[in-house]
């Protein structure tokens, strides 16, 4: 039964809210990431950096939607954009201008982009891409990484978030209900380690589709000569090297972790940032290997199947196209790089200053915090060394402070974001650092 909200205050209404929420929504939330109990809220609003919970808390937002919302909560230019596209319809499945034009800009801005396939999601536009390479190679293996992130579907969980390392090329399935066979189609190998990379893609080169790899691997910046050596070898075998740009599109740079490290694709996946807080993504590459996709010109025994009855949507993509013009404005990577290198390092020499070892790992745009003694990370493993009990309550007293984050995950900062923000999250960060 319904439950009536409007005779109750603000911290009673959130309350109840997360009551009907445990009870209806399977987990309590809307994934994998639900906050602990004492800290868990109701996002009522956003506006710029900030959020409001329904029992009316403000809080600096670092967690941006999971990155979506790069230029801030309701940025103004695309409200309006979005605002002047609802009247004229809300899908239509067949072509439509919005998503033309911007299928045109990105194809403009992505190094490796030469065509372009629109999708709902980043699971789908990853999932698609791997499907894309098998049909171009005629092999059906692919390589990923340990610790590498590449959506929902059943060949990107493998080696996610092991405890130890895999036993490579093979790893644990990370969800249950994974088909075991599909871990003999799924090799995996350590990410920063370029010999032992071209060593599985020179031995498996003759069953080997793709490798997929996140240029920056969640928070992992890549050393220099590893993605130089894996294009080398891909290229070498005729692979399919794929870029997972979901979180890195325009957001370390305006092309992306191609234009930030200097090494160019063939297939790359990109979706948060580039539509502007609306849901879409998209995959784009050579247009030789994009022909796969082409049911102009193939029969359909010979046609990858990519549809999706929100594809090329044109309120995302009218969002999209707004937040691209905002994004292509001076400045703005000069901004992003210089509030998320105070923040960064703010919050280092505060930890540090109260005795934790504090590191910021990632880029500025996008970091996160860890507490580990080891200044040489590189891996996946290496990163299972830092205090994540230690992440866990740092991040429930910046949350009780007044800071939206996820623990033990990603700082995301926005174009909204300013130096007053900045200014109050290192005084929270802090007070944090003080209780603990």
């Amino acid at each position: 039964m319904a439950t009536n909200l409007t005779a109750v205050s603000g911290a009673e209404q959130q309350r109840e809210l997360l009551a009907i929420a445990g009870r209806v929504l399977a987990g309590g939330g809307l994934g994998l990431f639900t906050l602990p109990d004492e800290v868990n809220l109701v996002v009522a609003e956003g506006k710029g950096s900030h959020v409001t919970d329904v029992a009316g808390r403000d809080y600096i937002d670092y967690h941006l939607g999971s990155g979506p919302d790069l230029l801030g909560h309701a940025h103004p230019a695309i409200t309006a954009a979005v605002a002047a596209q609802l009247g004229k319809g809300t899908t239509f499945y067949f072509l439509n201008e919005p998503a033309i034009r911007l299928a045109e800009r990105l194809v403009e801005a992505v190094p490796c982009a030469e065509t372009l396939h629109f999708t709902g999601s980043g699971t789908e536009a990853t999932f698609f891409a791997l499907r894309v390479a098998r049909a171009h190679t005629k092999r059906s293996k692919i390589l990923k990484f340990e610790g590498g992130w590449h959506g929902m579907h059943d060949y990107a969980l493998w080696g996610t978030v092991p405890s130890e390392a895999s036993d490579y090329p093979r790893a644990r399935p990370d969800s249950a209900g994974i088909p075991e066979v599909i871990g003999g189609e799924v090799l995996v190998a350590p990410f920063n380690d370029p010999e032992r990379a071209v060593e599985l893609i020179n031995q498996h080169a003759h069953e080997l589709a793709a490798v997929i790899v996140e240029p920056l691997q969640r928070v992992l910046t890549p050393r220099p000569g590893f993605l130089e050596a894996v294009r080398e070898a891909t290229r070498r075998h005729g692979v399919v090297l794929i870029f997972d740009e979901i979180v890195t599109g325009f957001r370390i740079a305006w092309g992306g972790a191609q234009e930030r490290y200097g090494v160019v694709p063939d297939l790359a996946t990109y979706g948060k940032a580039m539509a502007g807080g609306f849901p879409m993504a998209c995959l784009v590459g050579r247009a030789e290997i994009m022909a796969a996709l082409d049911g102009r010109r193939l029969p359909r025994t010979e046609l990858v199947w990519a549809s999706g009855t929100l594809n090329g949507n044109p309120i995302s993509a009218t969002a999209g196209l707004a937040a691209l013009d905002v994004l292509s404005q001076p400045g703005t990577y000069e901004h992003l790089h210089r509030i998320g290198g105070r923040l960064r390092a703010g919050i280092v020499e505060a930890g540090r200053r109260r005795g934790f070892p504090t590191q910021a790992l990632g880029e500025d745009a996008v970091f996160g915090i860890r507490f580990l003694e080891n200044d040489d990370v590189k891996s996946w493993l290496d990163l299972q060394a830092h205090d994540r009990a230690l992440g866990l309550r740092w991040g429930i007293e910046c949350l009780k402070r007044g800071l939206l984050v996820n623990p033990n995950e990603k700082f995301y900062v926005s174009l909204a974001h300013t130096d007053a923000d900045v200014d109050r999250t290192l005084e929270i960060c802090d007070a944090a650092f003080a209780v603990l």
